[in-house]
């Protein structure tokens, strides 16, 4: 069993600072790559090496596999986590990775390939008994059968890109005059963004929840859920904030649908951390997505879990066997995660600039994951992400107490931040209530003006 003695991590932010603390704990040395733009990044600054491999721009950085793996061969690394985003879901290099006898903290590359593309993922999920979003059986090109699913599914219909996300190739379609039209943007949109125009149609749900379960698995056809996160507060498919578990879910629901999940990833050897994304309506479930890898909003699952799940993917990379059953699994309390992001918290413009003072909150059950400091500079050339502010209480009303006070004590200056958009959510009775869907945050943005 391979044990990692030195691991490069492929990523950048506040994501690679996070895997290097882990790395230290379990005491594994760290390389970090990165661009010239985050030559000053903290993580660059606290990992026991560190490599440039490019210039500002990702394409020539982050996503450039033949320096990283220079990077890793000059160094000595015999592992590679890629974070989330960037390399991530890529199966070719993780494939790359693997040839080069270098062992990828995450998925079997042919796990990642599959699911991946959306419509083979759509049809792989319901071979494995999770429940499907009613629409085409795969990729759909000509507008007779497109009508005529479309007919039959009953409109409004959502077209999606097979490749990529975020909202681009997205196109909800709500008259039949306009299908061929909104398939040939849909097409042309999602050729832009991901290089395949391939579309697919699915039954557009009118208010859903978006609701994902946590994976794990060892690869050996064992695999755990560790609960929900509800991820609905979203802007443009932009998460904006995270809870766990869902204040809509039920203990009952939980039980069942993890099961499922947990059986569909055991049934199909999966291997490390994985999220199921589903929209949920009327207490029904429907998948959307999976994602192989880990997520920006995994540490409300470890709040409530009280399991590293860094920790966990690189064990389960050195061909470890997890360290909970099921059975072992207990979910405590409540825990809410804010992205801070350098933006203007009306018009959404990114702000980078020079960080002139910076303060974390603290106390109990208040974390803070970011690389920042005073004096850092944010670069304009990546997401605007810069930090993350998560908290625990014992229920939910105690941990947005405590998210209230913990937003009141953040100190971010030079740049924009939206920490007064988490600041007045936290005021509204909906949310506070929990009464929101994936439609809800855009709507309350149009009435604050923004």
């Amino acid at each position: 069993m391979p044990q990692i003695k030195k691991l490069l991590i492929a990523n950048r932010g506040e994501i690679a600072l996070r895997i290097h603390r882990a790395c230290h704990e379990m005491g594994i040395k760290t390389v970090a790559v990165h661009s010239t733009a985050d030559a000053d990044a903290m993580h660059v600054r606290l990992a026991d090496e560190a490599i440039c491999i490019g210039p500002p721009s990702a394409a020539d950085s982050y996503l450039n596999i033949p320096n990283i793996i220079s990077a890793a061969e000059i160094s000595g690394a015999d592992a590679i986590h890629p974070g989330y985003g960037f390399l991530s879901e890529n199966a070719q290099f993780a494939e790359i990775v693997e040839l080069h006898n270098i062992l990828f903290v995450g998925p079997k590359p042919e796990h990642i390939r599959t699911m991946g593309d959306k419509v083979q993922a759509k049809r792989t999920a319901g071979a494995l008994g999770l429940p499907l979003v009613p629409g085409s059986d795969g990729a759909i090109s000509d507008i007779a059968e497109a009508k005529r699913i479309a007919d039959s599914i009953g409109y409004p219909v959502i077209i999606k890109a097979a490749s990529g996300g975020g909202g681009r190739g997205m196109k909800v379609v709500n008259d039949p005059d306009d299908l061929e039209t909104q398939m040939q943007q849909a097409g042309s949109e999602a050729k832009a963004a991901f290089g395949d125009a391939t579309v697919y149609m699915e039954k557009y749900l009118g208010n859903p929840r978006h609701i994902e379960f946590q994976i794990f698995g060892d690869g050996n056809g064992n695999a755990i859920h560790l609960g929900e996160r509800d991820c609905s507060l979203q802007r443009r498919h932009q998460k904006v904030l995270e809870e766990a578990p869902s204040p809509i879910i039920t203990a009952e629901e939980r039980e069942r649908m993890g099961g499922i999940v947990a059986k569909a990833m055991a049934d199909m050897g999966y291997r490390g951390a994985g999220t199921i994304e589903f929209l949920w309506e009327a207490g029904e479930f429907y998948f959307i997505e999976m994602n192989t890898r880990l997520q920006v909003e995994h540490p409300v699952t470890e709040m409530i879990t009280g399991l590293d799940l860094v920790r966990e993917q690189i064990r389960v990379a050195e061909g470890h066997p997890l360290t909970l059953r099921q059975e072992d699994v207990q979910f405590r309390g409540h825990a809410i995660e804010c992205r801070i992001n350098a933006e203007d918290p009306r018009t959404f413009a990114p702000s980078p600039g020079l960080v002139k003072v910076y303060h974390a909150p603290g106390g109990m059950h208040v974390r803070v994951d970011s690389g920042l400091y005073a004096g850092y500079r944010v670069p304009p050339y990546y997401d605007s992400m810069i930090a993350k502010l998560i908290v625990y209480g014992t229920t939910r009303q105690g941990a947005l107490r405590r998210l209230r006070r913990a937003l009141e004590e953040m100190v971010i200056e030079g740049v924009t931040t939206t920490i007064p958009l988490h600041r007045a959510l936290l005021d509204d009775p909906e949310f506070q209530e929990g009464a929101y869907t994936i439609k809800w945050l855009e709507e309350w943005l149009a009435k604050q003006g923004a």
